[in-house]
């Protein structure tokens, strides 16, 4: 049979082409990209050169002191690099090495204590910060090595437990280090004070100027994630980096294939370790001190939330879950301008909702006639019952929106948050046109515990939107906003 096609002439194959590259890239990006205008900006912005991106970043970050001279947001922009640089860190040993590293945390710490300790009046001693930094992340790398060595073996849950139980036992001997063997090492829970700042040159970098953060650090931190994110990027790149990522999809198989499979691991453990540490540095040198509380559980969960939003195994997706999770925790802090991100996203959802079918779209109909009605409902029984006081942004909208008592009766906060909870999960658990109908009682139910109960607790509450929005991207994009594309045959 002749050819009748063109020589150098490209026609798509008709089906799989088995062993192919072009196969499994075309198998690819019809599992993972979406179709219409979304599926073309996003192919469009992935073939831009990634060193194009990093120094558009890196540009766009360094203008924002220029424009804020808020201490508070100058200092809120150098824990968003702090951050950045804990995500690439775990990324190394979760998204690249495949690893459930719950002690990662503790090598922050101990990069943290490290410097405090060879930099500070503890033990009189102060060295260069071109020797210490250098030291400590050192310190970390072995220490990350020295983890891995009892679990190389260990995978999934039993590798959690290990290094959970290593982060636990770095929080018992800094909290307990001020009578260890008779001698004060860590401060206990009072921690380390007077730690010197970085040294550069013939300078110290001070931590404040006339009472506001200096925003030196802030560069200095940028130039340091700069030089974090390449070097990683280069080591991804590297048959290190490759043997990671195979090691990660199937151990048994690249084993078999001859990988180091145990040596790899005790490399990712020692890279994101090192990483940890360096940032650890930063970290003690801004603040000029160090307490064991501020490397707690809660840190890691928060910087695993950061990697799982922006994508495991993606550097750019974990930098971007960073500069996402920082500042909106801490929008969340005041009620007002968590109760307009609050309503931002509801309306969000909504309109989602209605451009996804025209069922979805007569039901974010429904919830707000519902929300009118109820208002109008109870109103017309008990004044009080909508009188209580709508404070922050959109207080004019919700005011004939939102039912808000004036004085809420104890009983209402627990029923209603335990009855939103059962609602959410009657929904999941029903089909048709019942979980239409019972989307739109849910969606005010929501709207209701948010703004008389939640907005109480600001605290908490900013953790449980967090995972609310969590969940909704895992739903819609379960490999993170910019995660990496994998085949899976099914």
């Amino acid at each position: 049979m002749s050819d009748s096609t063109p020589h150098g002439s490209h026609v798509p194959a008709e089906g799989p082409a088995v062993g192919q590259d072009e196969w499994v890239a075309r198998h690819a990006e019809q599992r993972f990209m979406p179709g219409g205008p979304l599926g073309a900006l996003e192919d469009r912005i992935r073939r831009v050169p990634w060193w194009a991106w990093l120094i558009l970043f890196l540009a766009a970050a360094s203008t924002l002191p220029v424009f804020e001279h808020s201490g508070y947001v100058r200092y809120v922009a150098f824990s968003t690099v702090l951050y950045m640089l804990l995500a690439l860190g775990l990324n190394v040993v979760v998204g690249w090495g495949g690893l459930l590293d719950l002690g990662y945390v503790a090598f922050y710490g101990i990069g943290a204590y490290a410097y405090a300790m060879l930099d500070s009046d503890k033990f009189g001693i102060h060295l260069p910060t071109i020797v210490s930094v250098p030291l400590v992340v050192a310190i970390g790398a072995i220490g990350g090595f020295l983890l891995g060595l009892p679990s190389r073996r260990l995978t999934g849950d039993y590798l959690a437990i290990v290094t959970l139980f290593f982060l636990q036992l770095f929080q018992t001997i800094t909290t307990n280090g001020d009578a260890a063997f008779g001698h004060n090492l860590t401060g206990g829970p009072n921690g380390i004070l007077n730690v010197d700042p970085f040294h550069l040159g013939k300078h110290d970098l001070v931590v404040q100027h006339e009472g506001i953060f200096a925003v030196s650090y802030f560069y200095v931190a940028l130039a340091v994630f700069a030089v974090v994110f390449v070097a990683l990027r280069f080591v991804n790149q590297s048959r290190t980096g490759r043997a990671w990522r195979s090691q990660r999809e199937d151990p048994l198989a690249a084993e078999a294939m001859g990988m180091p499979v145990n040596w790899l691991k005790l490399l990712s453990f020692s890279f994101g370790a090192a990483v940890a540490a360096l940032t650890g540095t930063l970290f003690a040198a801004q603040s000029a001190s160090v307490f064991p509380l501020t490397f707690y559980f809660v840190l890691l969960i928060i910087v695993y939330t950061m990697v799982i939003l922006g994508g495991s195994g993606s550097q750019a997706g974990v930098v971007a879950g960073a500069v996402i999770v920082s500042p909106l925790l801490e929008l969340l802090r005041d009620p007002g301008k968590s109760r307009v991100i609050f309503f931002l996203a509801l309306v969000g959802g909504l309109l989602l909702m209605s451009r996804r079918s025209r069922a979805l779209g007569i039901v974010a109909i429904v919830t707000l006639a519902f929300g009118f009605a109820v208002h109008e409902i109870l109103g017309a029984i008990d004044k009080s019952w909508i009188a209580g006081e709508h404070q922050g942004g959109f207080a004019g909208v919700t005011d004939h929106w939102v039912v808000a008592p004036a004085h809420m009766a104890r009983w209402i906060a627990p029923t209603s948050y335990i009855g939103l909870i059962a609602a959410v999960l009657l929904v999941t658990m029903v089909r048709g046109r019942l979980r239409l109908a019972l989307l739109v009682p849910t969606v005010y139910l929501t709207a209701f515990v948010w703004e008389n109960v939640m907005l109480a607790k600001p605290e908490p509450a900013r953790y449980i939107v967090l995972g609310v929005i969590l969940i909704a991207l895992m739903i819609l994009r379960p490999n993170g906003l910019l995660g990496e594309r994998r085949v899976e045959i099914v």
